[in-house]
């Protein structure tokens, strides 16, 4: 019997959350993991990284199996234009949330974090809407607002500095 990859974009895509999760629970184990009962600061991070390295090594197996016909699905070419607006949408926010002292940009606080956020991540896509992306920033800027600040009474700036004072 001879084994081929059924699906090479499972196996690949199995193979890179193995990896990841697998690389978050080596990274927790420099916590303190603590036991079920008193869980540390590790202890999270290491069953989630744990779990989806399981689950990545699971697609993996599936994957691999005894094939006649071909030679399984193709993997595409990496979209690099949605791929450098998310990182870069993501790279923005944290810039804008805690401000890049070193260069001279002041943080300019969660709401604006968040509006920048969204508008460059939906760029990525292919049907861009400023409306649309206006919408979903509001909604989870509010969100955002009533979870972390009103709900978990965290403290960093919200707003820009210069509507503050």
């Amino acid at each position: 019997m001879h084994f081929q990859i059924k699906s090479k974009r499972n196996f690949a895509a199995g193979l890179m959350f193995a990896c990841v999760g697998a690389a978050f629970a080596i990274g927790a184990t420099s916590y303190n993991v603590g036991s079920a009962a008193r869980m540390g600061p590790g202890y999270f991070p290491l069953m989630v990284g744990t779990l989806l390295a399981v689950l990545g090594l699971g697609v993996v197996v599936a994957s691999v199996g005894a094939r006649r016909d071909g030679d399984g699905d193709p993997i595409g070419a990496i979209a690099w234009k949605p791929l450098g607006f998310i990182i870069g949408a993501n790279l923005l926010f944290g810039v804008l949330l805690a401000g890049l002292h070193s260069v001279g940009v002041p943080a300019m606080g969660l709401i604006a974090a968040i509006y920048a956020l969204v508008i460059v991540a939906c760029m990525a896509g292919t049907n861009f809407s400023i409306k649309a992306a206006l919408v979903l920033a509001t909604v989870l800027a509010i969100g955002s607002y009533l979870t972390f600040i009103v709900g978990l009474s965290l403290q960093f700036q919200v707003w820009p500095t210069f509507i503050t004072g």
